[in-house]
């Protein structure tokens, strides 16, 4: 019995370690990708690629948070996990906000550093999904990181597709249709995330007769 609960330890370790390793790789490509993204939003007038910036680095939080899950005992995971749907949430309610700015204050963005910076952040992206999508059914909090990586590859196709709709129209009104539609991923993907940790937190709290 020992020997059975020594190797489960062993595996559950080897296990943390692996995830650990995978969450550093992705918080550093997430933290350098929000200063690129964020300066080439400034400079481009792009609503969406700011929104798109923002994101990694509510991404690059929710990583350490992860991680600082990860080192702790299983009763930390359901906490760190409501705290990183909080952050989801707020920073899709930050796009709202600032779609509604870019109402008041008209302008069109510069499609080729818009075009250029979503190719790269979905590149970069790309490598993230592809590292966690062998942890993804690790456990809640593994599956959380999943869904914040699965919504930048949306986010960015997003800002292509506002790029193209910029070049076409000649208007902002694509990138601050696609700024709205990251909202509402944003804001699925919070819903679902913090309705799981509820849960979990649920099942977890003892019931007294």
């Amino acid at each position: 019995m020992d020997n059975c609960c020594e190797d489960k330890a062993c595996e559950l370790e080897e296990l943390r370690a692996k995830q650990s390793k995978v969450l550093w790789i992705v918080l550093g490509i997430n933290a350098a990708m929000f200063g690129i993204e964020l300066g080439a939003g400034w400079l481009a007038g792009s609503l969406a690629l700011q929104a798109d910036s923002l994101d990694m680095l509510g991404d690059t939080t929710v990583y350490a948070f992860t991680l600082f899950a990860i080192a702790k005992s299983d009763r930390w995971r359901s906490p760190a996990v409501l705290l990183k749907g909080g952050i989801m949430a707020f920073f899709a309610l930050w796009v709202l906000a600032q779609g509604i700015v870019r109402l008041l204050n008209p302008h069109v963005p510069g499609v080729e550093l818009m075009s250029t910076t979503g190719l790269l952040a979905l590149a970069a992206n790309g490598y993230c999904l592809f590292l966690l999508t062998r942890h993804k059914s690790d456990d809640l909090n593994m599956r959380s990181t999943w869904l914040c990586s699965r919504n930048d590859i949306i986010a960015n196709i997003g800002v292509l597709v506002a790029a193209g709709g910029v070049l076409l129209t000649g208007t902002m009104l694509p990138d601050l249709l696609v700024s709205l539609l990251i909202t509402a991923v944003f804001l699925q993907s919070a819903w679902a995330v913090l309705s799981s940790a509820l849960a979990e937190r649920r099942l977890a709290t003892p019931k007294f007769p």
